[in-house]
């Protein structure tokens, strides 16, 4: 694994972290990183662009004048597409752009991208962002402490708002959370710096900041202990229940007898 320097919001040394080099390690793909960024922007694409054809294009359903004897050029209708206020010609009518990709495609184009910045340095990672406060100015204080020049992406996890807040008001910052990480964000930018809560695992996911809650062992034997209670309540009603079976039977041979 490669280990890179962590750094604290002062911009100083703080210890050293790994990086997987499944995820930062490898020879970047550039022709799957094209495909697959050209398939985000096209899913971008709105595809609401629409025209009239000679069809939709309202009047022209006569002929405008006789086929022979008028020395002009045969005509159908005014409608058509070289004539003015005709219909157009092949025209476009709304569709969708989008392509699709293979989830592992993403995934793979995703690593190339973040293994390319690693390779260049461009990748940071910091403790925490240590904003308390909404506060642009501290956002651009802890920017200019990790030295760093030029557009950056800068991954905040969900829990932390204060950052967001704090970093959203720079024109050169994009915030993303991890979950939105993608191939397009990254190669847009010069820089990328995580929290150290949030640096990609090896599998392509994200390392949690919080376990979640386990449930209390206390609470099996008490749901146990309830249906012990139950069970003699009903065994207790089955018998009953039979003695009354039997003092029927006996009944039905008396009269039998009679």
């Amino acid at each position: 694994m490669a280990s890179l320097t962590l750094k604290n919001a002062s911009g100083q040394d703080a210890g050293s972290v790994d990086l997987d080099d499944a995820i930062f390690g490898i020879e970047p793909n550039v022709p799957l990183m094209h495909q697959v960024v050209t398939a985000q922007l096209a899913a971008r694409r709105a595809g609401t662009q629409s025209a009239k054809t000679r069809a939709e294009v309202r009047g022209g359903g006569r002929k405008p004048y006789a086929q022979k004897g008028t020395g002009n050029a045969r005509q159908g209708s005014i409608r058509a597409p070289h004539f003015s206020g005709g219909g157009v010609a092949l025209a476009p009518k709304p569709r969708s752009y989008s392509q699709k990709t293979p989830k592992k495609m993403i995934k793979a184009a995703l690593r190339s991208a973040l293994s390319d910045r690693a390779t260049e340095g461009k990748v940071i990672v910091v403790d925490s962002y240590g904003i308390d406060t909404p506060k642009t100015k501290a956002a651009k204080a802890l920017l200019a402490a990790l030295d760093i020049s030029g557009t950056v992406l800068v991954v905040i996890g969900r829990d932390d708002a204060n950052a967001a807040l704090s970093f959203r008001n720079l024109t050169h910052v994009q915030v993303i959370s991890p979950g939105e990480l993608n191939t397009y964000d990254v190669l847009c930018n010069d820089w990328i710096v995580f929290s150290k809560d949030v640096v990609p695992a090896a599998d392509g996911s994200v390392v949690a900041a919080e376990a979640p809650a386990e449930v209390a062992p206390a609470d099996k034997p008490a749901v146990k202990e309830a249906a012990a209670k139950k069970a003699p309540a009903k065994k207790a009603a089955a018998k009953p229940k039979a003695a009354d079976d039997a003092a029927d039977a006996d009944t039905a041979e008396e009269s039998e007898e009679a």
